[in-house]
Formats: structure tokens, C-alpha cells, sequence
């Protein structure tokens, strides 16, 4: 039987060689993260409540939606465990009792063998897709997007979040390929096909979760998640400095290093530590507990009749129909757009658009404007389609299959040629909207 998020939450480490690794790293992303363990702690930094039975009621929550099938959370947390324990072969055992004192590198060396630059060129390129599947899911995203998930990445990652990607760049880019890492990921993807990772053991786990319908669009879908994270991560380079002799220096301050082994400094640290799980039970923990002190707020508030309430009458009670984390389409300018709800009062919705998930672009929308999402679309209807250059163009859907379109582009600003054939793709529903 798997933990619960409560569970899991509190077993997390308070101090172990992947906490260590987290911290030294502090400098690449300075401030942003915290080791905070334990529930009812989280919730106390994550919301501000410190009173026993608010946390205790946002405990309860948090584990009805986490355990909901209609979330993604438990999918998420399933997904950062995968990464990390498909790369995790040394025990810890051996180095339980290191916590206190300096680890001597160089005994371990007999046990640890640096992985050939194209093992670890996929290691890297599929914790970038696993980052963008667990996104999605946490976010309520019905198809993996790396559109949206690099928006979100470079404009709202915070707290664990944003430290595991940095330490991604790190640990598993500079480190074990150097600087140029970038260019090396580039020359091995561009240069390969499906046979580079249909042996991984990570790629055949998550490869349902994946966009396509076979192996070469499976590895099509990998190679734009490492092309559109890649500028995020040459900009982060750019702005803190970071290079192989800044990260040992850190390190070293635990980890006696020879200089001259940075790639078994890579595969020790690999092997020794959990970090994309650990973070990522933190960042899931996160974002269940505001959907969660969301939801009992919002609860608290509908309880208690205020003067507003009690004159609108037969008005819409704002906690009826739709609920928080429920996804809609959404109607604003005459247009309906696919939306969650992020919270209810009174007859409004606060509404996150997820054509781009930016926060600034939240709205407040009434309910009398909002529908069950995919609700106004059929076969046949014209609709606009957020394509990949970040436009929108006119489309026809041709088939519907559960909450992803086949559309035929219709748009003559679509094509480079008069003569181009008529190009159909499936798209999620988050991508599309349409005229009211």
C-alpha cells in the first residue's frame, strides 16, 4: 500500500547527504528553499494558520484530494519517486553514519562508475519530461505542455521547485558533462532516434504518460521538452556564474573531492542522493495544501451568512456548481477559453487561464460565465488553436476523444504555401477556444 502525502511529507530527511547537496547548491537559486518537513509544518509556513483544529481540517483535506483520482497529485509524487529510484544504486546503509562528519570521497570510488555521456545525456532529458508530466498533472493540465510549463517555469517557479531544476543543471548537466553540456545534449538527441531510450528502464515507466502513438513520437515529444527548457537553463548559467569549480567548492565543504574526478563526483551524487523525489514531495505538498486551505476557507465563509449573501436571494450561491481546482471553459471578450477555478466567493470565480497559467492574468469571472470543461465543443465547430509558435489559428475540430481534438487548421495565415496540404493535429483542450 502507498504512503499517504502525510506520511510521506513527515518521513522526509531533515538532514542526509541529498539535504546537504540542497543546501551547498543554495548559491545557484540563494533563499528559495527550505527544508521544511512534517505536515502540519508545512502547513504552518505554507498557509500562515497556527491554530490546531484549522491545521488538523487542512490535513484532512489535503488527504481526501490527494487521494482523489480526479487530481494528479499521487501521479506526480509517483513520478518524481521514479525518477530518482530508477537512478539510485548504492546503498545508504554505508554512509548513515557520515551525517556528522566529512565523507572521504575516495573510498567510494571502488563502488561508483561514471555514466558514458549518452546514459547521461537521457537521464537529464527524461527528468525534464517527468517535470513537465508532474506539472501538468499538479496543475490539472489534461496533456503534458512544455509551452506552458516553461511559462510557468520562468515566471513562478519558486521554493523546491525552482531548486530542483537548479540542481537538474548541475548535478546532472555540469557536472557530469561539463559547461558545454547544452551542446553535448544537442548533438546526442539531434543526432539519435527512439533506439536511444527504448531500453531506458524510466522511459518504458512513464512512456504511457507520453504524447504519441509510437516510439518515434514518444522521443519526438522529448526532444521538444529539452528544446524548450534549454534557454531557461543557459539563462540560469548566465545570471549565477555557475561552473563545475563553483559547485565543487561548495560540495567540498562535506565531501572531500579530487578535482580530477568530476565525473565520479557526478555518479557518486547520483547514486547517493534522491533530490527530484525529495523536493518533489515538498512541491506536491505545497500545492495540495493551498487547494486545500482554499477549499476550507471557502467552506468556513459559505457557513457563515453574511449581509450580502442573505439580499441576493435566489442568486447563485458561488459554492454550488463549481468547486476549486474544478476545470472549466471560461467566457471573457466572447471568447470561451479552457480555465480552473483557483477560488469561489460569494457569485465569482477566481479564474487561471491554461492557455498560459500565468497568475498576473488571473480573473475574476461570474458563474453565469462559466460551463463544465469541454462542454461547447462538437464535431465540426470552428475554433481557434494555440499552435507551438505561441499564436493562435483558426481550426475545425474533426474528432473528440475524451479532452484531446483532432483539428484541421483552416487558417491561411497557417500555412507558408497556397499549395501546403491541409495539416490536422490532436491538441488538449487547454489549447483551444472559440467564439461564443
Amino acid at each position: 500500500m502507498s504512503s499517504s502525502i502525510v506520511q510521506l511529507v513527515d518521513q522526509l530527511p531533515q538532514d542526509n547527504i541529498t539535504v546537504k547537496v540542497l543546501k551547498a547548491l543554495d548559491f545557484v537559486a540563494p533563499g528559495e528553499w527550505q527544508n521544511t518537513v512534517g505536515f502540519d509544518q508545512t502547513i504552518r509556513v505554507v498557509t500562515g494558520e497556527n491554530d490546531p483544529k484549522k491545521v488538523q481540517r487542512i490535513k484532512e483535506r489535503a488527504l481526501v484530494l490527494y487521494e482523489d483520482n480526479k487530481t494528479g497529485y499521487k501521479s506526480a509524487i509517483s513520478l518524481y519517486q521514479l525518477i530518482d529510484k530508477a537512478d539510485t544504486a548504492m546503498a545508504t546503509a554505508a554512509l548513515a553514519n557520515k551525517i556528522g562528519e566529512k565523507i572521504e570521497f575516495l573510498s567510494f570510488l571502488n563502488r561508483v562508475t561514471p555514466k558514458a555521456d549518452v546514459a547521461q545525456t537521457i537521464d537529464l532529458v527524461l527528468k525534464i519530461v517527468v517535470e513537465i508530466i508532474a506539472f501538468c498533472k499538479i496543475h490539472g493540465i489534461p496533456q503534458p505542455n512544455p509551452q506552458l510549463f516553461v511559462e510557468s517555469l520562468t515566471n513562478n517557479y519558486t521554493d523546491a521547485s525552482l531548486m530542483r531544476m537548479a540542481a537538474l543543471v548541475c548535478l546532472d548537466g555540469i557536472l557530469p558533462l561539463g559547461p558545454d553540456f547544452l551542446q553535448k545534449i544537442h548533438s546526442i538527441i539531434d543526432g539519435g532516434d527512439a533506439a536511444i531510450v527504448k531500453d531506458n528502464p524510466v522511459f518504458g515507466s512513464i512512456s504511457n504518460s507520453l504524447p504519441g502513438d509510437s516510439p518515434a513520437a514518444k522521443f519526438g515529444f522529448i526532444t521538444q521538452s529539452f528544446n524548450a527548457v534549454q534557454g531557461w537553463m543557459n539563462s540560469l548559467i548566465s545570471k549565477t556564474g555557475v561552473t563545475p569549480d563553483t559547485i565543487l567548492q561548495s560540495i567540498g565543504s562535506f565531501i572531500q573531492i579530487a578535482d580530477d574526478k568530476l565525473d565520479f563526483v557526478a555518479a557518486f551524487l547520483d547514486q547517493t542522493t534522491n533530490y527530484y523525489e525529495h523536493t518533489g514531495i515538498q512541491t506536491v505538498a505545497r500545492s495540495l495544501i493551498l487547494a486545500a486551505y482554499e477549499s476550507v476557507k471557502n467552506e468556513s465563509e459559505a457557513s457563515t451568512p453574511d449581509s450580502s449573501s442573505q439580499a441576493s436571494g435566489s442568486q447563485a450561491s458561488g459554492n454550488g456548481e463549481f468547486k476549486v481546482g474544478q476545470l472549466v471553459d471560461v467566457l471573457s471578450e466572447d471568447y470561451w477559453y479552457a480555465g480552473t477555478v483557483r477560488e469561489l466567493q460569494g457569485n465569482l470565480c477566481l479564474i487561471r487561464y491554461l492557455y498560459n497559467n500565468d497568475p498576473s492574468d488571473d480573473e475574476w469571472i461570474a458563474q453565469t460565465n462559466l460551463a463544465p470543461a469541454g462542454s461547447n465543443y462538437e464535431v465540426g465547430d470552428e475554433i481557434e488553436v494555440l499552435y507551438s509558435d505561441g499564436e493562435w489559428y483558426e481550426a475545425e475540430i474533426k474528432k473528440i476523444k475524451g479532452d484531446t481534438y483532432l483539428v484541421e487548421y483552416t487558417d491561411e495565415n497557417f500555412y507558408d504555401d497556397e499549395d501546403d496540404e491541409e495539416e490536422t493535429e490532436w491538441v488538449a483542450w487547454q489549447r483551444i477556444c472559440c467564439e461564443a
